[in-house]
């Protein structure tokens, strides 16, 4: 239990404990560091997924708008393709469980010559929804061994007690002589050992009779054998592939089954929900969307209340897995998914955990720690324009849990895709509990973890959401539930650190860029819903609220259960030089359609507090400007990595935001006192007398005339510009293709780690220009070791600039020619000023961003981003740098980078409209209509409960302890007996002595008289 861990004596029992399952589980050996193995399996494992998606040539999705028989689906694409012979395309029939019934999907395959205009015409059918390429999608399962496991404490003092290839621990062991440190680490593994239905106290609801009964689970993963000794009602397997056989026989399906539902050795939390198994993944780990659609159909068609979904991937606009997935949870299915495994970096959020119909599940180890590998928020959907969403909705225990090994016994595994089936096994053994009720909805699950999770402290939002799994606590709170919509947050208070990141990190204040907030309205009392009234801004008359301006954008309708409340918060004029904690809140209506035994239409009405951190405007000098607008990523274009050298990730999907992959770099600028806005709009949209520096890094999109016009004449005025471009060469860029997405052929990057061709057209008025080596390499500036990571090298440049130069290697070369070139005296940093109009501001360059960039980082240059804003504000030279004007340099003089040949970044760009670069329409700068305040005479905000009752505060039957932890409570209960029996004889003693000394006192007095 957790409550042991309050005491001295309790952490010595939890020890115990893991010594014991280790003596009395005859099907687990013990390795030589003291971990669980099943079958021969040595130390802890975490799940490493790699998920790769790629088209499949020719074929297409065709969704049609409804539900239709093989007959008139086949009778629709004939109709459709009449013009062309009927050798020129082919549908593929079902032949799985959804052959036998309506669907709205098949899969067509249409000749390559045909493929453009047969997509055309299937698209103006009146009964075709959709044409989108049929994907294979490919899952790499790799189990390795966790390098955050400490399960090994006698290596503190001898190393060899590994037997681990090379040793695991060859620096952690150090310091593990300190006895608070080895306690800790022995605490964790013993406590990790145990049941993880001990660990959330599932016993508790079992004794009250729900086992998961009558709940049916679909479990979504590579297949589970029929006779596996852990489970008693697997009541259908269906396969989905085109292997036609439902084992699993790589064992990832058996253990997210385990861990759901398994009945013996290592429990699962509903042993007796009814296991629905989907094979969607063949034995080499790979699947086609079509099977998940035919596989997600058959759900639906079967009834499934509860399904675990333990993959994941970065394309949120795979149109049609989103869409069915909405349709799911349209129709009622609660979908458990996993946030991710590509922590500790934040944006890498996986789809379709970062749906708001879903439950995204995180991962935490057990000492309530964030697991390092547990993906981050924010969502990225969004960008550049607005602000994610917070996810994960829920975290729980990922790190070494225990399931169903393959064949029969246990192992144990890490990663979000284990803690992903530890939620899906609470929902199901939750839903037992409330069948019948309104609390059996996905919106309305989904609440009750959320409502009940308990806080984990020193993490933020976007790392845990509103904290860890309470399973007595949910339960708790569904036992009473009634329908209501909610928030999530449900408050804003930028006075609260660190949990409120990065809200918290950076107060507001006058003319600043609005902070922007986006809220996820969930709504239990139906699948569909609508606020009422535009929300109201309710500002605190006695807290200062009138100093701020709120603006609404919402969701038209709440669909499915789900919906958004983006808030845009300024200060207006009235606080321009305030300083102090302005409050108010912001409330609203939900409204949603009657149900069956009710009156009228069920209505919630919410309110959001707000709490925000004011001061007075900062100076110029002390205010900078990100561009996010010209920032592009994956999806839906392939934009490749800034380095190269990654080769595992070709993508850059992580959002080039201050929040998301330069998280890090926001974090060093507001530690140096620098105020940090984002403008998700042109150039010709902020007012450049407000900052002091224009942040321009790594940016992949064009510029629109009127922004290259309009920031010339900024600088002209005293705006400093700072830029940090990348990589960029068309035939490397024709090295690193692949065939993939849409284009249903090899794909080309669009651009390279940046669009050097559109950065040189806004440099141009500066005597300004970038190159196209791709170069790489280690130097010293100032006295820091420095990592040039595929940056590129400056082309162009003034007489008068100052140039630094180092010796680096052609990386581009090597990969075209497979040798390794060395480039001496390429200039890669540069100031700018022009000395004539001493009122312009300065400028500063440098060619590689991934010092800045923690996706990427090796080497950080933070300080020497911090010396250039020293140079771009006050005109200071960083020190210890060579700098040399570029007057003595002999630069390149050949041709500037051109755009590459039938790129498609016209798909993509919100600048360019067609191939030949047509231009299209500038968006409109943003505008807020601020909400008319409705003053309150409120004297404190009153912000929700953050933390559940604890699991000891929950009025339901106590744990009892399980079959490992009895002989040895029953060891420690006879200590104590014996303690006590000794304390009782001293006693008795102590008394007899001091009796018989009394007497001898009164004898002796006898004698004497």
């Amino acid at each position: 239990m957790v409550v042991l861990a309050q005491s001295p004596f309790g952490v010595g029992v939890r020890i115990l404990v893991g010594v014991c399952s280790l003596l009395l589980c005859p099907s687990l050996a013990l390795s030589p560091c003291g971990n669980f193995s099943a079958n021969g399996e040595g130390e802890q494992q975490r799940v490493v997924v790699e998920f790769h998606s790629e088209v499949v040539q020719n074929e297409v999705i065709v969704s049609f708008v409804g539900y239709f028989s093989s007959t008139s689906r086949l009778s629709f694409i004939r109709a459709a393709l009449k013009q062309f012979d009927a050798s020129q395309w082919e549908v593929f029939p079902k032949s799985n469980g959804m052959a036998a019934y309506p669907n709205d999907f098949d899969v067509v395959q249409i000749h390559a010559a045909w493929l453009e205009e047969g997509v055309k015409r299937l698209e103006k059918h009146p009964y075709v929804k959709k044409v989108t390429a049929q994907r294979m999608m490919t899952r790499s399962l790799k189990y390795v061994v966790d390098p955050d496991d400490d399960s090994c404490p006698s290596c503190s003092s001898n190393h060899s007690a590994c037997s681990s290839p090379g040793g695991r621990f060859p620096t952690a062991a150090k310091g593990w002589s300190d006895t608070a440190r080895h306690s800790n680490r022995k605490l964790q593994r013993a406590f990790s050992n145990q049941q993880i239905t001990d660990v959330l106290q599932a016993k508790a609801l079992w004794d009250l009779g729900f086992t998961g009964a009558g709940v049916s689970v679909a479990i979504f993963d590579t297949g589970l054998n029929a006779h596996h000794p852990h489970f008693k009602r697997i009541k259908e397997r269906t396969d989905w592939t085109d292997e036609k056989t439902l084992d699993d026989v790589l064992g990832h399906g058996t253990f997210v089954a385990g861990v759901i539902a398994s009945s013996k050795d290592c429990f699962g939390f509903a042993p007796d929900a009814d296991l629905h198994v989907f094979r969607v993944f063949t034995n080499k780990q790979v699947s086609y969307t079509s099977w998940f659609l035919d596989a997600f159909n058959y759900a639906i068609l079967k009834g499934m209340v509860v399904l675990n979904l333990s993959i994941g991937g970065p394309d949120f606009m795979d149109h049609p897995f989103v869409d069915k997935v909405w349709e799911l949870t349209a129709n009622g299915v609660i979908l458990v998914s996993a946030i991710g495994n590509d922590g500790p970096l934040y944006g890498t959020l996986n789809n379709p955990a970062d749906q708001m119909d879903v439950i995204g599940v995180g991962g935490i180890d057990y000492d309530n720690h964030l697991a390092k590998f547990s993906s981050r928020g924010m969502t990225t959907w969004e960008l550049p324009g607005g602000y994610g969403r917070v996810k994960p909705d829920i975290v729980t225990y990922g790190t070494s849990v225990r399931g169903s090994a393959l064949r029969s016994g246990c192992r144990s595994l890490s990663g979000t895709s284990v803690a992903s089936p530890v939620v899906a096994g609470a929902v199901a053994l939750l839903a037992s509990a409330v069948i019948g009720t309104d609390a059996l909805n996905p919106a309305a699950m989904k609440q009750a973890l959320m409502l009940s999770a308990r806080r984990l402290a020193n993490h933020n939002l976007f790392e845990q959401g509103p904290g860890k799994l309470d399973l007595l606590a949910a339960y708790h709170l569904l036992r009473d539930f009634q329908p209501q919509a909610t928030l999530s947050p449900p408050y804003v208070d930028m006075t609260e650190c660190p949990y409120m990141w990065p809200f918290c990190e950076q107060p507001l204040y006058h003319s600043a860029m609005p902070l922007l907030v986006n809220v996820t309205i969930l709504n239990s009392m139906g699948v569909t819903g609508r606020i009422t009234s535009a929300p109201r801004w309710e500002p605190f008359v006695a807290e200062n609220g009138h100093v701020l301006d709120v603006a609404f954008a919402y969701s038209a309708t709440l669909w499915p259960w789900s919906g958004y409340l983006a808030l845009s918060v300024s200060v207006n004029q009235a606080g321009r030089a305030f300083d102090g904690v302005a409050q108010g809140q912001v409330t609203l209506t939900v409204e949603s359609p009657s149900q069956p035994g009710d009156k009228e239409n069920r209505r919630s009405t919410l309110t959001l507090p707000l709490r925000v951190r004011v001061v007075a405007t900062p100076p110029r000098h002390r205010r900078l400007l990100w561009d996010q607008f010209h920032n592009l990523r994956y999806p839906p274009g392939y934009f490749p990595r800034d380095n190269l050298r990654m080769k595992n990730d070709a993508l850059d999907w992580n959002g080039d935001h201050v929040h998301t992959n330069f998280r890090d770099l926001f974090a060093s600028l507001r530690d140096n006192g620098y105020y940090v806005e984002v403008l998700g709009a042109p150039l010709t949209c902020f007012d450049a007398d407000n900052y002091g520096t224009l942040l321009l890094v790594d940016t992949e999109e064009e510029f629109f005339p009127a922004e290259v016009d309009k920031l010339r004449r900024d600088v002209e005025g005293g705006l400093a510009l700072l830029v940090i471009a990348d990589w960029y060469n068309v035939s490397v860029m024709h090295k690193v293709k692949f065939f993939d997405e849409n284009t249903r052929q090899w794909w080309l990057p669009d651009t390279g780690g940046s669009n050097v061709p559109a950065l040189n057209e806004l440099l141009a008025p500066f005597g300004v220009a970038f190159g196209d080596s791709v170069l790489e390499g280690d130097f010293s500036l100032a006295g820091h070791a420095m990592h040039y990571a595929s940056g590129s090298a400056l082309h162009r440049l003034p007489p008068d600039a100052s140039v630094f130069t180092a010796s680096l290697s052609n990386l581009g070369d090597e990969m075209l020619t497979g040798k390794a070139v060395k480039a001496d005296g390429v200039a890669i940093l540069a100031l700018l000023y022009n000395q004539t109009a001493p009122a312009s501001g300065r400028v500063a360059l440098y060619g590689d961003s991934n010092c800045l960039d923690s996706a990427h980082l090796q080497k950080d240059c933070f300080w020497l981003l911090q010396a250039l804003l020293q140079y771009t504000h006050h005109g200071v030279v960083p020190s210890g740098i060579p700098f040399r004007p570029a007057s003595e340099l002999s630069l390149e003089r050949g041709p500037l980078p051109t755009r590459m040949s039938g790129n498609q970044l016209h798909r993509y760009s919100r600048v360019i409209e067609n191939a030949q670069g047509g231009l299209r329409p500038a968006p409109p700068c943003p505008s807020w209509a601020w909400a008319k305040p409705h003053p309150v005479n409120a004297t404190q905000i009153s912000m929700p409960a953050h933390r559940a009752a604890s699991a000891e505060d929950v009025l339901l039957p106590p744990r009892l302890p399980s079959e490992d932890e009895r002989p040895w409570l029953l060891v420690v209960a006879m200590a104590a007996v014996l303690l006590v029996l000794v304390a009782v004889f001293r006693q008795l003693k102590q008394l007899r002595q001091a009796r018989t000394q009394k007497l001898r006192r009164s004898t002796s007095g006898r004698v004497l008289t």
